[in-house]
This record gives structure tokens, sequence and C-alpha cells, in this order.
């Protein structure tokens, strides 16, 4: 299956943002297109690839690549023993797909030189549980977890997928009892340039800082709803090195829209709530529409799709369909992927 991610992975999508003739996108509605759909599984992880090709992985050992040209899909079982392993993470080079499970044992996969996914990293431990995945560039990578040690799971390559190290707890910031992740959508981690924003949850909700891909750490405090293990930022999304946004809130409380949404203006340092008691409540996951000067977010859960066109202040309810994640294929495109579908979004 290599050859096939090869072909596509040509290079990571990528945005001109001439930021002073861009005006912020305006969405009354959007149209909903299902192109995959299948009752057994539950897809938290898509990833767009530089040919417009769509890959996911998912619950049931299972994971596919889909072509927009001819609108078929390939998809495939990873077998590991006899486990039943749950993916919710996916991520890729300009030469392989990445895909990380969450639970005791962690199984992380690339393609490999025969075809086939191969193991690159195995972690064992009863409290290991891995949520989101992403890249630098093609040597460089992250991945984060649950703590297991005292801190927040953190994994680092430099070389390209092929071997994965363990950041040592003093390295990183010290976890608060109750402190983790979620992993609801693979979009707990945000890049930018050589930065990276971690999002937890829980007990405790903060933001874990790195300028330095993964080098040296700080940790900041967030405003957002937090001291229950299933409250605080599931999803965090930046737009520059100065500009972000996360949601959250608490999925066994999704009408609860007090201190869910909040953004920064100054890298992460600080955060503000914004739209406090007012909708969307609880959602998994958000991302920053492209070429949209920093105003126009996008925001999806199972309680439907929501439009901002102000930073987040305000908020357009525009649709009730539900879904865990969603990527931009452009400024008004987008897949999105939720239990049993994956459907393409058109925004108007």
């Amino acid at each position: 299956m290599k050859y096939v991610f090869i072909i596509i992975c040509i290079g990571i999508l990528s945005s001109c943002k001439n930021e002073s003739k861009i005006q912020p996108k305006s969405f009354s509605s959007v149209v909903v297109k299902d192109i995959l759909i299948d009752s057994t599984l539950s897809i938290r992880a898509i990833d767009l690839l530089a040919d417009k090709s769509l890959a996911f992985a998912a619950n049931n050992n299972s994971f596919g690549l889909y072509n927009p040209k001819n609108e078929s899909w390939m998809i495939s079982k990873q077998l590991y023993d006899s486990l039943s392993i749950q993916f919710r993470a996916v991520a890729h080079t300009t030469t392989d797909f990445f895909m990380l499970s969450v639970e005791n044992p962690a199984l992380l996969f690339k393609t490999g030189d025969n075809g086939a996914m191969e193991l690159v990293y195995k972690e064992e431990h009863e409290k290991v549980f891995y949520d989101a995945i992403r890249f630098w560039n093609n040597n460089e990578g992250i991945a984060i977890g649950d703590p297991t040690d005292g801190c927040i799971s953190i994994i680092i390559t430099r070389d390209g997928g092929q071997t994965w190290n363990k950041v040592l707890c003093d390295k990183l910031p010290k976890a608060i009892d109750g402190e983790a992740a979620f992993a609801a959508s693979n979009t707990n981690i945000a890049i930018i340039g050589d930065k990276v924003w971690v999002a937890t949850g829980g007990i405790s909700s903060r933001i874990l800082h790195s300028p330095d891909k993964g080098k040296t750490w700080q940790v900041f405090n967030t405003p957002i709803m937090q001291g229950e293990s299933t409250t605080g930022t599931y999803s965090i999304d930046f737009y520059d090195e100065n500009n972000g946004f996360a949601i959250g809130g608490d999925f066994t409380k999704p009408e609860l829209n007090k201190a869910n949404k909040m953004r920064t203006s100054d890298g992460g340092k600080t955060w503000t709530l914004v739209s406090e008691n007012k909708s969307p409540g609880y959602r998994s996951c958000v991302q920053y529409v492209p070429t949209s000067n920093a105003k126009s977010l996008i925001t999806v859960g199972f309680n439907g799709i929501d439009f901002s066109s102000d930073e987040g202040n305000t908020w357009k309810h525009l649709s009730n369909e539900a879904f865990y994640t969603i990527r931009f294929l452009n400024d008004s495109v987008a897949y999105a992927a939720g239990k049993g579908r994956i459907s393409k979004l058109l925004f108007k």
C-alpha cells in the first residue's frame, strides 16, 4: 500500500495568506454529501493529502484512502496479534502515512517499504492512552497522550517516523492529578512553524507549548471549563503563531455553553473566554477557515455544525448533522467524519 501513499502524499496543503486583502468568509448554509457509510466504524481521525485525497483510521482495525477523482475507497484492516485496534490519530509526511492506536498497548504504524504498514512504536502501560499526532516537517513529528508517569505522554521522531522516543518527565511540565487529554478528533495538537501547542483536559485544562519543536516546554493555564474527568479543551487550532482558538466543554452535558470557548492573540500565553452562555455548547473539533485572516471558524460535534465570522464572538448554527472531526480542503469545502460516516461539506 505504500506506493499509493507515496504517489499521493506529495506535500502538505498550504494556503496563501495575503492578510491585507483577506475578508472573513461568510457562510449561511452547508450541503452535506456522504462519501462513506459504514455503521461498524467510529471515525475520529482524518487527514487531507496534497493531491486532495483523504485518509482515515478508525476502530475495528480499519483504515482507508479516498480517491476523489473516481470517488473510490480503498479500505484495509491492520491486524496485530488478536487485538481489536482503535485508531484515533493519523498524520502524513510526503512519503508515509501514520496511524496511532489509543489504548494499551499503544501501537504506531507507518507505511513500510514492502507495501504493508509496519509497527514503528509500541508502548505498554496500564495507563497508556494516545490522543493525537502531527508533523512539523518530513522528519520531525509529535504524538501526545495521557500521563503514565507524572507528565503528559509525548513521543517525538526526528528521522521521518522510523523511530520514536518518549520525552522524559523531567523535561516536561508536571501533570496535575486528573489532567489528561481527549482522543476526540485528533486536534488537541496545533503546529505553526517550529511551534507546537498541546491542549489538555480533565481536572485541569492547560496548554503545553514548545517554541522549538519539542526541545523545551512551558505551560499556560486556561479559563475553560474544567474540574471533572469529562471537562476541558477537546480541540485547538492556530491560524498563525499568535492567533489561536480552542473549544470543548463536557461531552456528558453537551448543552452547557459556559466557559467552553476561548481564544488567544499572544501565542497561547493568555486565553479569553468568548460567546459566554451562548451556543454552541460542547464541540469536539474546531478549525479556522483557510484564508480568513483568523476571523472565521467552523466547529463540529455530535450536536451539529456551527460557524463564526468574528473570531468566535458570535456563532450561527448551520446544521444538526453530527460529526467528530473536520478538515478543510479549501476555504469553502471540507471533509468531516463521525459515527458510521465520512462526508464532504460544501459551505455556502
